[in-house]
């Protein structure tokens, strides 16, 4: 089967939509008002990409620059469909938009979890990827859920 990690398209929001529930990331109906701007604004510094299976979206990311920030970005959004987790798509996908990043002259790449439980493979899987917890902030979420902040240098 071939994989191929590309740029999102407008005819990928069903598949990725799956993509989202399968993974519970976020409800998948707030997708269409969340990558509307990356679709209709050729301006826009927003990436969103997926990996493909046979031309079908199995994965989804999303990351845009912070603002007030010189080639700092932050990575929204990393899912892969339940039935393609742990084969390599999602460390795939997190070498896809460093490299691009890099590539494009950025410096910085940030991610944010949970700190809940629930998110322990989460964090795990960011510390496998070499990235650096360097931050922890209480009760951000919620009341008693934390966010966590990663964050890794984009060498050249």
């Amino acid at each position: 089967m071939e994989q191929r990690i590309r740029k999102v398209k407008k005819e990928d929001i069903q598949a990725l939509k799956s993509v989202v529930d399968s993974s519970e990331l976020f409800p998948s109906d707030l997708l269409d008002e969340m990558i509307h701007d990356y679709l209709t604004n050729s301006s826009s510094k927003d990436i969103w990409f997926t990996t493909t299976e046979n031309g079908v979206p199995i994965s989804m990311g999303y990351c845009a620059p912070e603002r007030l920030t010189e080639g700092t970005y932050n990575l929204y959004a990393i899912a892969v469909h339940k039935d393609h987790q742990g084969k390599g798509v999602g460390k795939d996908m997190m070498k896809y938009i460093e490299n691009l990043l890099r590539e494009n002259g950025n410096r910085i790449l940030i991610v944010e979890t949970s700190g809940n439980p629930e998110f322990k493979l989460t964090r795990a899987f960011y510390n496998k990827c070499n990235y650096t917890k360097e931050a922890t902030i209480r009760e951000f979420y919620t009341e008693g859920e934390d966010k966590v902040v990663f964050w890794k240098k984009l060498d050249s």
